[in-house]
């Protein structure tokens, strides 16, 4: 049988997946049936793949109904509905010196699924029996779920079984690599090189199963229904082995190769007769011209040229990537635009709605008049739309499929003492948020929203509950029966003032800035990992009165940078000046498998960090709020010196400074403070050479 295992590494629990190893059952296996596998005829444990797409692709060029097309740099197979049968070819040809199914096998399969329909099932491959309508061994993509049928022979006259994957979400227009073992009872699935979905049904996997007579289908049951509308790139049955420690070692899981069509390979090279290239592939370009177009999932993989800017961008889906421009360079900085708020603002969040417009949410201390919202319109912010809060202290902006959502982190009771936060929707028809849904909440200071596996969360920072900080924040899960977000996993917490969500390579991570247990501000945040359907602790790192974490990249290189606000222990003599502390940032050791600190930073009071890039380089600005003796104290852009780290380049006068953002429109990259001690906030233009 195969065997896998997980290894929690010491204090700080990091996945790392356990090689699967030969039984002795599996070494006999090899021994007595190695040879069917064997070109030659040799038994060896480390049996060959067999590509089952590279048998659809005869030597001088494609077969009929299959075009290769590009997306994302990356080459695959479209498959064409009308002739099903076409895309199929005899067993033998794989199975050249027996004529049995290979009792534990992999099959590993990279693609690109295209949304499909809600009740509708459409196959990756077949296996089927000369004449007959079973499926032998097939696999289909349902919505968010993945199944892999066989066909037993343990009941007379044979039944069809059904292995189902729930929660995979693989329709997102991406590209991903499933590996799935089967080994007697045990079936396991790995997507992405991401922790194993493991099910073990009641019928084994038969252990003799004959395919004399039977035929492969590609993307198809050798019907029209149900053919696949994607792109395939890689399908390949790899018998006897499971085949993850093969494919879980290259940087790029989800185009992660075990075997793969010469014609989805790199461009060959243009022969020296000067003729075309061999391989002639299609890729769905199209270049827009004019002022920055939307980016959306509808305009993904197509690029715009920015005139004014000699630029050339890619659209990943959200945002535009530069390909190719005039490098620009941060000059300085100058005051743009003074947004008088309705009162003192606590937290900004901005955001755009596609085919509406750039906007920004102020979470407003004081109700009436409550929070307030900005569209960006002729260059500028103006007043769009009033909403009550009470003390808001941020807003968070999500979507979850096409609706569009906005959560206000409430800080204290409404006029009624009830004490509870709010997530709004946007009415397409209104043009506005209503209120959607209400979730109870304790001093609440943010929200932060994240989708892992195909699920949506939203987890909110609790702060406290009367006198008492040491209490529990709560991630909430989003319930598509009944659209709502439902009590998903408690964290302890302490005085927390912030979440901030992040993933690296397969795993996904959500710290938290821990600030005031009661009597002390020298206190651990943590940072936990997603393992087995919850977040379990990864690492503590020692903050003082921690008020936002910031995750950012540098190249290939991921840091975390924690906004330390004062130090304060009722245990310890006072220091000179409580708000005068070291912020840091941590830096990720993969070797360590742990951030361990890469940089300190002198802050007063410091309240938020923001990353942002101009060009070619990298910066941080930080919000310093109070140094000991005045809220006018300066905030800092830190600029990426190499080896040097971040090294302070231009000091921005703030008063009160909470919440930096930075964004970018047509005319130019900004940056928008909030003051928590003065209703104004304001818009500096980064000025570029």
């Amino acid at each position: 049988m195969l065997t896998a295992c997980v290894i929690l590494a010491s204090s700080n629990v990091f996945l790392s997946s356990c090689l699967f190893f030969f039984s002795l059952q599996q070494f006999l296996y090899n021994v007595f049936f190695g040879e069917c596998w064997s070109s030659t005829g040799v038994t060896h444990a480390d049996l060959r793949p067999l590509d089952i797409l590279s048998e659809m692709v005869p030597a001088g060029g494609l077969a009929h109904g299959m075009r290769v097309f590009q997306v994302q740099g990356v080459r695959g197979f479209q498959l064409a509905a009308s002739r099903p049968r076409v895309l199929g070819f005899p067993a033998s040809r794989l199975f050249i010196h027996c004529d049995r199914f290979p009792e534990e096998f992999s099959i590993i399969v990279t693609l690109r699924v295209l949304s499909v329909p809600a009740k509708r099932n459409e196959y990756v491959f077949t296996l089927m029996a000369e004449e007959s309508p079973s499926v032998l061994v097939g696999l289909r993509y349902a919505p968010n779920k993945l199944h892999f049928l066989f066909w037993s022979q343990e009941r007379a006259g044979g039944w069809q079984i059904r292995v189902t994957f729930p929660n995979v979400s693989l329709s997102d227009n991406q590209w991903h690599t499933l590996v799935l073992a089967v080994s007697g009872q045990s079936f396991s699935l790995t997507v992405d090189c991401s922790v194993p979905k493991d099910v073990v049904v009641e019928t084994p996997f038969p252990a003799s199963l004959s395919v004399k007579r039977a035929s492969f289908y590609l993307g198809n049951r050798r019907r029209r229904k149900g053919v696949f509308t994607g792109l395939l790139r890689q399908l390949v049955l790899l018998p006897g082995a499971d085949a993850t420690p093969r494919i879980c070692t290259a940087m790029n899981f989800k185009v992660a190769t075990l075997s793969v069509p010469a014609i989805l390979q790199d461009l060959p090279a243009k022969p020296a007769s000067n003729e075309v290239l061999k391989y002639p592939y299609e890729t769905d370009t199209k270049v827009t011209l004019g002022s920055r177009p939307p980016c959306t999932r509808q305009e993904k993989t197509q690029f715009w040229f920015n005139a004014s800017r000699r630029g050339l961008y890619l659209c990943n889906g959200s945002t535009w990537i530069s390909l190719l421009e005039v490098k620009h360079r941060l000059d300085y900085v100058e005051e743009y635009q003074n947004l008088v708020t309705n009162s003192e603002t606590m937290g900004v969040e901005l955001f755009t709605i596609p085919k509406v417009g750039l906007f920004a949410a102020t979470a407003n201390r004081y109700s009436p008049p409550g929070s307030a919202i900005y569209k960006w319109t002729d260059g500028k912010f103006v007043p769009y739309q009033n909403i009550p809060t009470y003390q808001a202290q941020s807003w968070k902006y999500f979507t979850i499929g096409k609706k569009i959502f906005l959560a206000v982190a409430n800080f204290e009771q409404n006029d009624r003492g009830q004490e509870f936060s709010v997530i709004y929707k946007w009415s397409h028809r209104k043009e506005k948020f209503i209120t959607y849904q209400r979730i109870t909440t304790h001093s609440a200071r943010d929200w932060e929203a994240f989708v892992i596996e195909g699920e949506a969360f939203l987890a909110v920072v609790n702060h406290r509950e009367g006198n008492n900080h040491n209490i529990d924040s709560v991630i909430y899960r989003w319930n598509p029966r009944t659209a709502l977000f439902e009590t998903n996993q408690t964290i302890p917490t302490s005085g927390a003032y912030d979440w901030e969500f992040f993933t690296i390579g397969p795993y996904s991570f959500l710290a938290v800035a821990n600030t005031f247990n009661g009597t002390s501000t020298k206190i651990y945040s943590n940072i936990y990992i997603w393992l087995s359907g919850s977040f379990q602790l990864f690492q503590s790192i020692l903050t003082f009165g921690a008020a936002d974490w910031e995750v950012f990249h540098v190249g290939d290189r991921v840091f975390l940078a924690v906004a330390n606000s004062h130090s304060y222990d009722s245990k310890t003599p006072a220091p000179s000046n409580f708000y005068a502390i070291n912020s840091s940032i941590y830096e990720l050791n993969i070797t360590a498998q742990m951030f361990v600190k890469f940089q300190d930073l002198l802050t007063y009071s410091a309240l938020d960090w923001e990353f942002f890039s101009v060009g070619d380089d990298s910066f941080l600005v930080v919000a310093n709020s109070f140094d000991g003796f005045t809220f006018s104290v300066n905030s800092i852009i830190y600029r990426w010196q190499g080896y040097e780290g971040f090294v302070a380049a231009h000091h921005l006068p703030t008063v009160g400074c909470r919440d930096w953002e930075a964004f970018h429109t047509a005319e130019g990259s900004y940056l928008l403070y909030s003051s928590a001690k003065e209703p104004l906030s304001k818009v500096l233009k980064l000025k570029t050479t």
